[in-house]
């Protein structure tokens, strides 16, 4: 295991522990990555692929519809990854050394053996944590919580009413809320849950943070700003493309970042990020791929629910759990110059580890200092 994998072990463990002793974990990391960084832009070859999270998409099945995505509809449709293919992959990482698991769809939580999943993780010492809509919690919690479940994510997208419009589910937003609160009601804090709100144009406003804001301090929750995508193969931006934003929209855009700041400075704990991270918000929803910042995708593999395995969410396909485990797919030359490529930007572009990116690329960090 490396010195930098290490770290991030640190970081994990310590979470749960000391708000204060994960910050100074983290930026301990963040100023060795930095170093490297800066070596890599004479010596690029020092950038080689380190293992450490998997973003594994158990089913492309859902029960809602978001405007936003093509899961469930028109991306793998009707695939779902079998436990064997699972077994496997969790298998292959552990020897590799990942250990954040990250379980997501589509809606995991409709996978019929997400609990064993979750258990087999944990009996490898693996850090599962579950991406959810959070609508099917109520019915499930308990056993996910019995297999060992201690962190999920929740995607979302508004209060209410503009909830349902966005899902395009009535009524979904009230088993959103019932499901927070099962967690909370039966399980306390034991379970770390963290709100994943959607940045894109219809939630730009203050108001519609502040809402979001209530319902995770509610329910106990930290927060994660996600950024509208452009370029994942699973978004679509509605149509008539109404959850993307232009260069009109920077006012909007600096009014909501304004507010994320000063509820970094008020409660520092709440947020996921940092002000350097917050303040380049604005360049990231507007540059698009102009935005080039050095990418951290070096650290993992996507596995999609038809077995597509990839470097990363957009591009840099290694192979197919179908016909390749994934022990067979690292560390090859394919996935070596995936590393340094992604690197160096040459993709698609995304703003995926937004906030890692800036913390990590001195040029960047200096920039948003100020």
């Amino acid at each position: 295991m490396t010195n930098s994998q290490s770290i991030r072990r640190l970081v994990a463990g310590f979470v749960r522990q000391s708000e204060g002793a994960y910050r100074l974990a983290k930026g301990v990391e963040n100023r060795t990555e930095r170093l490297r960084h800066s070596v890599a832009k004479l010596r690029p070859g020092i950038i080689k692929p380190r293992p450490y999270k998997i973003m594994i998409s158990l089913t492309a099945q859902c029960n809602a519809r978001c405007i936003g995505c093509r899961y469930g509809r028109d991306f793998m449709p009707g695939h779902q990854l079998d436990w064997p293919t699972i077994k496997d992959l969790l298998d292959d990482a552990k020897q590799a050394g990942f250990y954040s698991i990250r379980l997501y769809g589509g809606e995991p939580l409709l996978h019929p053996d997400l609990p064993k999943i979750v258990a087999y993780c944990v009996s490898l010492g693996l850090r599962p944590y579950v991406t959810t809509n959070a609508s099917l919690l109520d019915s499930k919690i308990d056993e996910l919580v019995a297999a060992g479940l201690r962190d999920i994510t929740v995607g979302f997208y508004g209060v209410g009413d503009a909830y349902d419009e966005y899902v395009q589910r009535p009524g979904l937003y009230a088993k959103v809320e019932q499901g927070l609160a099962a967690v909370r009601d039966r399980h306390g804090d034991l379970v770390e849950m963290q709100m994943n709100w959607l940045l894109m144009k219809p939630t730009a406003t203050p108001e519609a943070f502040h809402q979001a804001r209530e319902v995770a301090e509610r329910y106990h929750m930290k927060m994660r700003v996600d950024l509208v995508h452009y370029s994942l193969p699973y978004f679509q931006e509605g149509a008539e493309g109404e959850l993307q934003f232009t260069d009109r929209d920077r006012p909007q855009i600096e009014a909501v970042v304004a507010e994320l700041i000063q509820t970094m400075e008020e409660r520092p704990a709440l947020l996921n990020h940092t002000v350097e991270g917050l303040r380049s918000v604005t360049d990231w929803l507007l540059l698009g791929p102009a935005m080039k910042v050095p990418c951290t995708a070096y650290e993992m593999i996507w596995v999609g629910a038809d077995g597509t395995v990839q470097m990363c969410y957009v591009t840099f396909k290694l192979g197919n759990l179908k016909q390749t485990r994934l022990r067979d797919m690292l560390n090859t030359d394919q996935h070596n110059q995936a590393a340094q490529d992604a690197f160096a930007v040459k993709c698609p572009n995304c703003h995926c580890s937004s906030n890692e990116r800036i913390m990590r690329h001195t040029p960047s960090l200096k920039k948003y200092s100020s």
